[in-house]
């Protein structure tokens, strides 16, 4: 017999214009902290910090889960909140436009230090195989690429 594992407990739907003013303001406050981590994350990958970067993870991650917990719970209420607080809901969805541009940096700036490490390690791996394989001339008389066949595996060490 198979254990299931326990489910989180669903926040309590919203039914009155105050606990939905009372979720739009929470939702508010994960935003405030998730785009503070997310701002902070940016900036230390652009400098190159990126062990400092990675620290920020957890605090993002546990971010993350309240935002989308939150934000499901708004969502589902929407008719409640357009019809006893249609100017917070503007603000939110305004504010969720912004957010979503700050992602956006977010994954371009990620990506990018992405393609740079991959560009220096594969550069790195190409220098060794041609050091490590002979030099010889082809019949044409031009030197000859190492074999992908002769290359030997790169291993990184993360613990520098």
């Amino acid at each position: 017999m198979t254990q299931q594992a326990p489910t989180a407990m669903k926040p309590a739907a919203i039914g009155t214009a105050e606990e939905a003013a009372s979720a739009i303001d929470r939702l508010n406050t994960i935003m405030d902290r998730l785009e503070t981590t997310v701002a902070e994350e940016t900036t230390r990958v652009r400098v190159g910090r990126l062990r400092d970067a990675l620290a920020l993870d957890a605090q993002k991650l546990e971010l993350s889960r309240a935002y989308t917990a939150e934000s499901e719970r708004v969502r589902a209420a929407k008719a409640i909140c357009a019809a006893s607080l249609p100017e917070a809901l503007a603000r939110l969805q305004a504010r969720h436009e912004t957010f979503r541009n700050l992602l956006q940096t977010n994954l371009t700036v990620l990506a990018t230090a992405h393609a740079v490490s991959e560009g220096i390690v594969r550069g790195v791996s190409g220098e060794l195989a041609r050091k490590q394989t002979p030099s010889t001339y082809g019949a044409n008389g031009r030197a000859t690429a190492p074999s992908p066949r002769t290359t030997q595996p790169l291993a990184v060490s993360r613990s520098l």
